[in-house]
């Protein structure tokens, strides 16, 4: 069983930096797939960043070039690190493991993911 906690959310003015942090415990969590999914109030949620057991990532668009995603394996965490916060960033941002391989064009789907943290908010101010 894998178990997720995330932490790092709040409140943050546009242009802005924060860093969420995920903690995982379970025997596999090490050889998940881990993500950072994010959903906004009335819309689906959505991936953020993902990176695979071997080291693959991928990035939503909208975020490209402003969030890095990384892990500390000896530490079971998981990381997200977001510069150049907008507004539009708000949301409750969770972190997800998933199965060790996930074929890159559905990496970012949120339904390939099983495990799934409670979730941390972070609101950007204009």
């Amino acid at each position: 069983q894998v178990q997720l906690v995330e932490s790092g959310g709040g409140s943050v003015q546009a242009g802005g930096s924060l860093r969420l942090s995920c903690a995982g415990t379970g025997y596999t969590y090490r050889y998940n797939s881990k993500g950072w999914f994010r959903q906004a109030p009335g819309k689906e949620r959505e991936g953020v960043a993902v990176i695979r057991s071997d080291g693959k990532t991928s990035y939503a668009d909208p975020v490209k070039g402003r969030f890095t995603i990384s892990q500390d394996v000896d530490k079971n965490t998981l990381y997200l690190q977001m510069d150049s916060l907008k507004p539009e960033d708000t949301a409750m941002y969770y972190c997800a493991a998933g199965p060790s391989y996930i074929r890159e064009s559905s990496l970012l789907l949120p339904g390939y993911y099983g495990y799934w943290g409670q979730g941390t908010q972070v609101t950007v101010s204009s």
